[in-house]
């Protein structure tokens, strides 16, 4: 029987994404409070080139690759990670706390078929970008049925 590491808030985590889901479509300047970032959810651009798929977020905060973690399936992307404070700030001496902190995950939905074995991706400047080669050859397979 395999492990499966205990996570306390997953319960939770639907109910973030209906809370964020509900701040964004009904209050969309509750955005400005949360500065795009929502609850742990971050905002992806998904665009197509010729030959391939690429996927630009904005992550700031960052400190190295162990971080964040890309996975890619045939036809989804799925980003998750944790954004840690570099420097330990005593509660009695934080005043205000804008930046996001903690963990985050996103799946997005690929508008064509990608190979897990050719992406690329880099973070530069507080930006992930996730480069995916477009599946070659048709989606759809005729297959002949043998009769004997």
């Amino acid at each position: 029987m395999p492990l499966i590491p205990y996570e306390p808030f997953r319960p939770f985590d639907h109910l973030r994404r209906e809370l964020d889901q509900m701040l964004t479509r009904d209050f969309p300047f509750a955005r400005e409070w949360t500065n795009g970032f929502g609850f742990g959810q971050l905002h992806v651009d998904v665009y197509e080139t010729e030959n391939e798929i690429v996927a630009e977020c904005n992550l700031p905060g960052l400190e190295k690759k162990e971080d964040v973690h890309i996975d890619v399936d045939r036809k989804t992307l799925t980003i998750s990670g944790t954004i840690q404070r570099s420097h330990e700030v005593k509660e009695d001496q934080l005043h205000r706390q804008e930046r996001f902190l903690g963990r985050f995950h996103r799946a997005v939905g690929l508008p064509h078929p990608v190979s897990p074995d050719n992406v690329r991706a880099t973070y530069k400047n507080g930006v992930l970008e996730v480069r995916m080669q477009k599946q070659q050859g048709n989606e759809k397979r005729k297959i002949d049925v043998q009769f004997h």
